[in-house]
């Protein structure tokens, strides 16, 4: 029996699909990676009888980078990053083992069928996995085709089985046009971003921001929301005068008018109009008209307009609404959404798919009325040639989804029965009135039919007081004549949905990425989103993109990026070379480059005139090891220090607090060490400033601390206070934190465990001995006799902390609660002197490993 693989790209989508082809009788088990299942079943194939196996990867399986030696920032020029330094695909997540998990379940496979969601991305992401099963899989004999596609746009039963009877092939040029975005940007944004940043952090303290990041795509983004920003800065307003009139007849209620003029900018001439108008005190009826008018009902929902939408109306920023989107689709609520689409094709099951919304507590009337009376044909919009809109898929309630789910999905629900609803429909009536020589004018709005308003009631027709009935010549007497002093006002800050609407208009980036972009701004705190949504350029923002101004308008200005993105889509259409586009592409950015290098000057002045000088930023800490004056320490993003002595800076680890170490000095460079922590519930270690971005050995590297250090007699090292290969993962240690008493711990040097004992202890010293059974180093502990919790009153004690039955209830196992990007650094641990971690995993005595992982908290 031939067996076909399928893979999807999630594994909660692969679970779905397989439960529908298998009819819910397949069998499931773990991937060898425990991130993706396997799904197994028996069916039919190609008028055959095969086995299938459903299984998933995690989004991309590989990722682009540079080769090892040009992701070093102080040896690589940046100019060489645009040519000359190679670039290689590695696994997208390493822990994941997806390439060996792919080529472990495909051995032996005789077709693949690839699951993968339908669009470039997708395509990009069949290719990787091709490229990781092809050599394994059977070879095919003669011209049988062994790969396949499946092109579906919602998780259901209809649509799964229509794929599956369907299958096509996958699209190598969507998959190159995505190469060819990744390569650009990798190269241009870290050409840019390298020099800017290595520039400008060496010589201001506080921008505030850990990377002063360049982006095709991000830097004309941010380009919007400083322009806005400029706009409003260099407004002037200006005074103008308007003239209000109010009218009555009889006892009605009087009418406040609007002057035909509307406006004038002199006071003298609006005063003269005002005492023209007074001379009489009728306002005589010139005309009435009636004319019935209707609000349009919306087009169908593509992705942009989903996240204008939440953003303006349910306050969700872009990317909090893409993830929650993505977890409705791939739970079968609704259709794909990714979607530049918004009109239904001809064939489109609309009947089918409100009659599942028809049982509905909130929209039942609705939709029962629809179903009845017809359905209403949706507007024609722009059909992009990928998916159908976003549409729902099935009938959800708010406790199935969550509260953000629930309001997400609620909002496309009725925007979908809107599109298939009348037009909203209203009588407008305007009566035009002359007073003296002068024309004024009210209008009101009564409603006919609501229409689609009844699903969408946020947009419908407010209430106005009805006009009075009259016809021309009819004759209303004037209340009051006013000169009212107004003042023009500037426009408001971008919001989220202002900002995509105009990346949508300009071309700037995709329906996928364009969350992606703004959440980048915002976190290069390039600019911060303030009430309502709106987008307030920071002072570093601003400096960056008035910069790029003055050096080249063409790196902020939205057109060439527009430019890349059309030829990036001949790609995908076929229509043109990758190599030729990307080449072409390169070579302009990489003048643009030694343009921007020659010019930095320009865009100097502009920081110099907003930022402090590094040596005047900070406050005294710790002292150097060359001149033994105090080093600043820089508080703002990237914490460092500065040497003002020997104009040094040297690098600390981020996201945590750093203080004085007791004064204690490394015995290496007579630097005074520094301790980092992460918190009382976290972890903390020693570190060493010059040694941090120095590596004293060479089987360290730039970002470990003393407890990464392998320094033979330091009382700080690893070789002093490592006691076991960590509990979880393979290439950490578990480190002695000797400022921890009196709740003592150790920590993990690589992953967030810790490990917390002897609570209340009054010494923790790591002996020399090794335990014999798992060479872990011994434990000395020493205790007040008033608070031990030794046996018959003793106060020392030692032992192994995994092995010894005295320390059996003083040890608890548990996550830091705050975990440094350093921790997830992978490379081999130091399994120092007196065997520190060696054999934990396999012999595991007394099943201790079991009883502390049992701890996990």
């Amino acid at each position: 029996m031939k067996t076909v693989l399928m893979v999807a790209e999630k594994p909660s989508l692969a679970q779905s699909i397989a439960k529908i082809l298998s009819k819910g009788s397949c069998s499931s088990r773990k991937g060898l990676n425990g991130a993706c299942s396997v799904h197994e079943y028996v069916g039919t194939f190609s008028g055959q009888s095969v086995r299938f196996k459903m299984t998933s990867v995690c989004g991309h399986v590989m990722s682009l980078d540079f080769i090892g030696k040009y992701n070093n920032w102080d040896k690589v020029d940046p100019a060489e990053l645009f040519s000359k330094a190679p670039t290689e695909k590695k696994e997208a997540n390493p822990k994941l083992n997806m390439v060996k998990f792919l080529q472990v379940e495909s051995r032996g496979c005789d077709y693949v069928v690839l699951w993968l969601d339908c669009d470039k991305e997708g395509e990009n992401i069949c290719f990787e996995v091709l490229d990781a099963i092809e050599p394994v899989m059977n070879r095919s004999h003669g011209s049988e085709k062994t790969v396949f596609r499946a092109k579906f746009s919602s998780i259901t039963d209809t649509d799964i089985w229509a794929a599956m009877n369907k299958l096509g092939e996958p699209n190598r040029n969507e998959a190159l046009s995505v190469d060819a975005r990744q390569e650009l940007d990798l190269r241009i944004g870290c050409a840019f971003t390298r020099f800017q940043t290595k520039y400008f952090q060496g010589k201001y303290g506080n921008l505030d921001s850990s990377l002063i990041s360049f982006g095709p795509c991000q830097t004309p983004t941010l380009g919007f929301c400083v322009e806005r920003h400029d706009k409003i800065q260099s407004f002037k307003p200006e005074t103008y005068w308007v003239i209000q009139a109010k009218v009555f007849k009889g006892k009605e209620s009087p009418l406040t008018l609007d002057w035909d003029r509307v406006r004038v900018f002199d006071r003298d001439v609006g005063q003269m109009f005002v005492n023209m108008i007074k001379t009489s005190k009728d306002a005589k009826v010139e005309s009435v008209s009636k004319k019935e008018k209707a609000k349009q009902r919306p087009l169908a929902l593509n992705t942009v307009e989903m996240l204008r939408v939440a953003s303006s109306s349910l306050g969700m920023g872009p990317q909090h609404t893409m993830q929650i989107a993505e977890r409705l689709y791939t739970q079968g609520y609704i259709s794909y959404p990714r979607t530049e689409t918004n009109h239904y094709h001809e064939n489109f099951d609309l009947k089918g798919t409100l009659r599942q919304q028809a049982n509905h507590p909130f929209w039942a009337q609705e939709v029962k009325a629809l179903l009845s009376d017809g359905l209403n044909r949706p507007r024609k919009g722009a059909d992009a040639g990928d998916h159908p809109p976003i549409t729902p898929m099935r009938a959800a309630s708010e406790g199935e989804l969550g509260s953000d789910g629930w309001r997400l999905y609620e909002y496309i629900v009725r925007h979908f029965i809107a599109t298939v609803s009348q037009d909203c429909k209203y009588l407008q009536t305007t009566i035009s009135f002359n007073i003296a020589t002068e024309g004024f004018s009210c209008s009101g709005k009564t409603l006919i039919s609501p229409g689609f308003t009844e699903v969408m009631p946020w947009l419908g027709i407010p209430l106005e007081e009805a006009m009075p009935p009259c016809e021309r010549g009819d004759v209303f007497t004037v209340d009051e004549v006013r000169l009212v002093e107004r003042q023009t006002s500037p426009p408001d800050y971008l919001t989220e949905a202002d900002l995509i609407t105009l990346m949508e208009k300009h071309g700037i980036g995709t329906d996928a990425s364009i969350p992606v972009h703004i959440n980048n701004i915002s976190q290069r705190n390039y600019v911060t989103v303030e009430s309502g949504r709106r987008l307030i350029p920071t002072n570093l923002g601003i400096v960056l993109v008035h910069g790029y101004y003055k050096t080249d308008a063409e790196l902020v200005l939205p057109t060439i990026r527009s430019a890349v993105e059309k030829q990036l889509n001949l790609i995908a259409q076929g229509k043109a070379n990758y190599q030729q586009v990307l080449q072409h592409t390169l070579d302009i950015f990489k003048r643009k480059f030694h343009y921007f290098y020659d010019s930095i000057a320009s865009m100097d002045e502009l920081m110099e005139a907003s930022f402090s000088p590094i040596a005047a930023t900070g406050k005294p800490l710790s002292r150097c090891g060359k001149c033994h004056r105090f080093m600043k320490y820089i508080q703002a993003k990237p914490s460092r220090l500065h040497c003002a002595g020997c104009d040094e800076t040297y690098s600390l680890p981020q996201n945590g607090a750093i203080k004085l170490y007791k004064e204690l000095r490394c015995p290496l460079d007579e630097f005074e060490l520094v301790l980092w922590t992460s918190g009382p519930r976290g972890k903390s270690y020693p570190l060493c400033p010059y040694c941090f971005s120095n590596p004293p050995f060479r089987d360290m590297k730039k970002g470990m601390g003393c407890n990464e250090c392998t320094h033979p007699s330091c009382q700080h090292s690893l070789n002093s206070l490592g006691i076991a290969q960590c509990v979880e993962c393979e290439a950490g240690v578990l480190v002695l934190d000797p400022t921890s008493g009196p709740k003592w711990k150790m920590a993990c040097n690589k992953c967030n465990v810790t490990v917390h004992f002897f609570e209340h202890a009054h010494r923790v010293q790591v002996a020399q001995e090794s335990c014999e059974a798992c060479e872990a180093s011994l434990v000395a502990v020493e205790f007040n006799k008033t608070r031990s919790p030794l046996p018959d009153g003793e106060t020392q004690h030692s032992g192994c902390v995994f092995c010894d039955p005295v320390f059996q209830d003083l040890v608890e196992l548990k996550h830091a609660t705050m975990r440094h990007p350093s921790m997830s650094r992978g490379g081999g641990a130091r399994r120092g002197g007196r065997g520190r971690g060696r054999g934990r995993r396999e012999k595991k005595p007394k099943d201790k490993m079991a009883a502390l992982a049992a701890y996990f908290v």
